[in-house]
């Protein structure tokens, strides 16, 4: 009788946790019903940890949302993105970042990573730009191979881009291309024709490049190891490699610590804003450019206070600005933190390694 009355208790506890774990069932799966039934947008997704924004040229704030592209700086004149492994059209691009308008955006040069899939022809149309257009940006012809994981430099519109050397005039350029004058100071946010000078880099809307081809980036000046000094303080910390075009970021994570000219030479162009717009100068911010007798230009971006002038000359080592970056802050430009972004035009960075 014992024994009958112990396994009654054991069978009670038995059917009593298949019941609790029935009723626990059922509660999840009412409440998954009731989400696919409202249902969930990308942006409303919350990842299992904080995105990190370190090296995304993104609003700290917008940790909650998906990861956005990378948007690298390239001095006053365009901003463009390195994608995130779903593709996405420009258009899609502007929806995504939230609180900007396309017309800014669309404004642009992208760096996009090929994907399997992928051909010249299909990348083009992603874009909405020619086929010319994709293949003279990055000296391609029509036969050339690209493969997953390969980064194509893609203008927003269909053209050509140009890096301005020693000579060029705006109406020079845009004969050159067959190309309108109005065009290129409108794209290209140019105050007037002569406001151009070495090492820019220009879009120039609905060129061409007739026969013989000509090849999109310059010939590098070859330079002597130490031709470059590092333009911060010890130590010399690099905290995002290579970048389009020919940049890396300097950072010891503060702002206000001093910025030296690489090498010497003459301030080209000093262009500063009290806007604290991420789009100031289409997100460069506050820059500097440096042109050195060799022909070959430094250009120094997100800088908080500049000690230099157009047409200074300066020596290498020299203080010619400080740090800054910080969002919020005025010419700050597209950044998440105090660092300098640093480009060579004309010759390999010699601390992309």
């Amino acid at each position: 009788m014992g024994k009958m009355k112990s396994f009654s208790h054991e069978a009670k506890k038995i059917l009593r946790s298949l019941l609790i774990a029935l009723i626990l069932i059922v509660f999840v799966f009412i409440s998954a019903s009731q989400k696919r039934n409202k249902g969930t947008s990308l942006l409303d997704l919350e990842p299992q940890e904080p995105i990190s924004t370190q090296n995304m040229f993104v609003d700290p704030s917008y940790k909650s949302q998906p990861e956005l592209p990378d948007f690298i700086l390239l001095e006053k004149n365009s901003v463009f993105s390195n994608y995130p492994p779903i593709t996405v059209t420009p258009k899609v691009l502007g929806a995504l970042v939230e609180g900007y308008g396309f017309e800014d955006i669309k404004k642009a040069i992208f760096e996009y990573e090929v994907e399997p899939g992928d051909n010249l022809w299909s990348i083009a149309a992603k874009f909405d730009v020619s086929l010319n257009t994709v293949l003279w940006a990055n000296d391609l012809t029509q036969s050339s191979l690209i493969k997953p994981g390969q980064k194509l430099i893609i203008p927003s519109v269909s053209g050509v881009i140009h890096h301005v050397k020693e000579g060029d005039t705006v109406s020079a350029i845009a004969k050159k291309y067959k190309a309108k004058v109005e065009d290129i100071i409108a794209f290209n946010n140019l105050s007037s024709e002569a406001d151009i000078y070495i090492g820019d880099i220009l879009v120039v809307p609905n060129g061409v490049i007739t026969s013989p081809v000509i090849k999109s980036t310059p010939t590098w000046t070859p330079l002597a190891k130490s031709y470059f000094i590092c333009p911060i303080s010890p130590p010399c910390t690099i905290t995002q490699g290579l970048h389009w075009y020919n940049a890396v970021d300097f950072s010891h994570g503060k702002c206000g610590e001093p910025i030296y000219a690489a090498a010497g030479g003459k301030v080209l162009k000093v262009k500063l804003t009290k806007s604290t717009s991420p789009w100031a100068f289409f997100g460069a911010g506050n820059h500097i450019t440096i042109l050195h007798p060799n022909g070959v230009v430094t250009m120094y971006g997100h800088i908080l206070k500049s000690f230099v002038v157009p047409g200074q000359e300066v020596s290498q080592g020299q203080m010619i600005a400080l740090m800054g970056g910080q969002p919020g802050t005025p010419g700050a430009g597209r950044s998440t933190g105090c660092h300098l972004h640093f480009g060579v035009r004309g010759a390999r960075n010699p601390f992309a390694y």
